[in-house]
């Protein structure tokens, strides 16, 4: 596993790809029209999980609990960029933060006791959220490394 580094903690409520930079002023517009009338939320994270399932893990995550507030707010977010050449996501929105991303060379075997590890685990925390963040991730060696663009505080 490569875990993440504290500072690329995420919450991710849409990813919108490579986007040019002529489209930014439209995206921050885009952005503050979803976050408009949305407060500050406060979200419990406990229990971890796996994508794709535990035969095949190639990503670690924490859950978070389901919170109205952000469900909202993430529908908004899908609303305010679909027109901007941006389609609504077709699976349904599993919130989660990501903690790790098996390496390439990773074999399922290797991760065999992974389920079992994780299921031990307790980790309960609330993560207030008080701002909306377009972000602009970069590849690199060690992992992506992130540089918010524009952000929309949540009152």
């Amino acid at each position: 596993m490569k875990w993440v580094r504290g500072d690329g903690v995420h919450l991710t409520l849409k990813f919108l790809g490579d986007v040019a930079d002529e489209q930014e002023p439209e995206l921050r517009t885009a952005l503050a029209r979803a976050a408009a009338g949305t407060r500050t939320l406060a979200l419990a994270l406990g229990g971890f999980g796996v994508f794709p399932d535990f035969r095949r893990p190639h990503v670690v995550w924490v859950g978070i609990a389901p919170e109205p507030g952000l469900e909202i707010l993430q529908h908004r977010v899908e609303q305010e960029f679909a027109p901007l050449g941006f389609p609504t996501e077709g699976r349904p929105f599993r919130p989660h933060v990501t903690l790790g991303r098996a390496t390439r060379d990773a074999r399922p075997v290797a991760l065999a006791g992974l389920e079992e590890a994780l299921g031990r685990l307790e980790f309960t925390e609330t993560a207030l959220v008080g701002a909306l963040d377009l972000m602009e991730s970069t590849l690199q060696s060690g992992g992506a490394v992130y540089h918010v663009r524009h952000s929309e505080r949540l009152p």
